[in-house]
């Protein structure tokens, strides 16, 4: 099978640029419509869940008796368990069928979300958001794969992950933007209880709908290999979540850090000699899946954590409540669903290299514009523009990095593709905001004020780092994703 990043011609069987179409583009059938319906839906559901509760913390902490400093566990409980066993469970997928762990895991999140709607006390809220979150690793890689299952390699699967994408980013939008009305007009509850009926129609359609896929042979599942990879993984991400409320040189985080680095490498070794690996060496080794997986982790780390800069400028320098806030971000929401509709159709005709490359170099320019923001309210308008436009640039890089990771592999391998990207997803989500408060706050601790101007010079320079992050990633796109020269026949 050719590699991902070669031309569309090859990849995909669409046309080349500037050339009429040889065959009417296929189209997908009513069921796979159904399939695809109800996949999108239960991954807007999730992606909802990671931003709804963001605007509601003070309120929720206020409630439950939160001390201020253990009010960030609400999110960092949700963020250990999904990025921590996301891996896992897409290769558990693989061995024990990814319908049975879509289905189960919908299952737990519907009544961990009941629990948490429910909670009258900070260990049954924590208890509840990690079960949310293991639900979440369980649910994301296994509806990714049978999503790619559903759709063969070509045009349709392009045009399912573009949509998948799109309505992803959006859920990460709404999800603002939810949770403000709801804490506002109902209370913080119902930002838990909004899930329950979402999760009981999806369990109650995905058994006749979806039809399940898995590998003929079902090898045994690698312990060591999941031990040492989720264990590096927990370390990891709450080494970085330690990092963005303690700092990066407290004993902690530094612990916490070194052990999830020499445990991921102990994973490699481990997975070397295993005769069942958790991840086969050879497919961390292909170019598609490491550079289509960086594409796609500094497009997650450089866009999640944009939002949370602008989030501290609309509110610290201009004075915004959290729901306008919520509210001005849906410009945002509505550039990302235009880049994934427009995704697809961009690999399809350019290839992933060249849709990664144009999504990133997009991205760049447009969150560039950003550092000329000031302290008067007119700089609105240069925010909505810009995070539109970037908007549909990073969705263009997250469609043409979801096509390249999962391209090129066999069916019974698109849990562990799968798994791969949804971890890098969860990893970028929890790595940016970390890594960018670090750069707005050591500005701001350089000039000793913590005003309305000194936010606004730390917001400044974190952007334009951000800018730099994103032009490196398309700049590495274009020269690692760049197809390989077949070799000249020796006479």
């Amino acid at each position: 099978m050719s590699a991902p990043s070669e031309t569309p011609s090859r990849t995909t069987g669409t046309a080349q640029a500037g050339t009429a179409p040889s065959a009417a583009a296929p189209r997908m059938t009513g069921r796979q419509k159904l399939v695809l319906a109800l996949l999108l839906g239960a991954q807007f559901m999730i992606a909802v869940d990671f931003s709804i509760l963001n605007v509601a913390l003070p309120v929720v902490g206020e409630g439950l008796g939160f001390s201020l400093p253990d009010l960030q566990w609400i999110a960092t409980a949700f963020a250990l368990a999904a990025a921590g066993f996301t891996l896992l469970f897409g290769r558990v997928a693989d061995l024990v069928g990814r319908k049975r762990l879509f289905v189960g895991g919908m299952v737990v999140l519907g009544l961990s979300s009941a629990l948490g709607g429910l909670a009258n006390s900070p260990e049954v809220l924590l208890a509840a958001r990690v079960l949310q979150g293991l639900a979440t690793a369980a649910v994301t890689p296994a509806g990714l794969a049978l999503l790619t299952t559903a759709f063969k390699e070509g045009p349709l699967r392009e045009r399912a992950l573009g949509l998948n994408g799109a309505l992803m980013s959006a859920g990460f939008t709404a999800g603002a933007i939810l949770g403000g009305l709801l804490t506002d007009l109902l209370s913080w509850r119902w930002a838990f209880f909004v899930n329950v009926p979402v999760a009981a129609l999806v369990v109650a359609l995905a058994p006749a709908v979806i039809t399940d896929s898995r590998p003929a042979d079902r090898p045994r599942l690698d312990v060591p290999g999941a031990v040492t990879v989720t264990g590096g993984l927990l370390l990891l991400v709450y080494g970085l979540t330690q990092a963005g409320a303690t700092g990066w040189t407290t004993p902690t985080t530094l612990a916490a850090l070194l052990a999830g680095v020499a445990l991921l490498i102990g994973f490699w070794f481990v997975e070397k000699r295993a005769t069942a690996p958790l991840v086969p060496v050879r497919i961390l080794k292909r170019r598609s899946v490491i550079w289509g997986n960086a594409a796609g982790l500094i497009a997650f780390v450089t866009e999640t954590s944009l939002v949370f800069l602008l989030t501290l400028y609309l509110q610290e320098v201009l004075g915004y409540s959290p729901l306008a806030t919520g509210l001005a971000f849906g410009v945002l929401g509505v550039g990302t669903v235009i880049g994934g509709t427009l995704g697809g159709r961009a690999v399809g005709r350019f290839g992933n290299r060249t849709t990664i490359v144009a999504g990133g170099v997009v991205q760049a320019v447009a969150t560039l514009s950003l550092v000329a923001l000031g302290t008067s309210g007119l700089w609105i308008w240069l925010l909505l523009a810009a995070t539109f436009v970037g908007g549909i640039g990073n969705m263009l890089v997250i469609v043409g990095f979801m096509v390249t990771a999962t391209s090129g592999l066999p069916d019974e391998e698109q849990g562990l593709a799968t798994g791969l990207a949804t971890m890098t997803q969860q990893v970028g989500i929890t790595l940016g905001i970390p890594v960018m408060s670090a750069v707005a706050t050591a500005r701001m601790s350089g000039l000793g004020d913590s005003g309305p101007q000194a936010v606004l010079s730390g917001v400044s320079l974190a952007i334009l780092v951000n800018s730099a992050l994103v032009l490196a990633g398309a700049l590495l796109a274009a020269v690692f994703l760049r197809p390989r020269r077949a070799r000249p026949e020796r006479p």
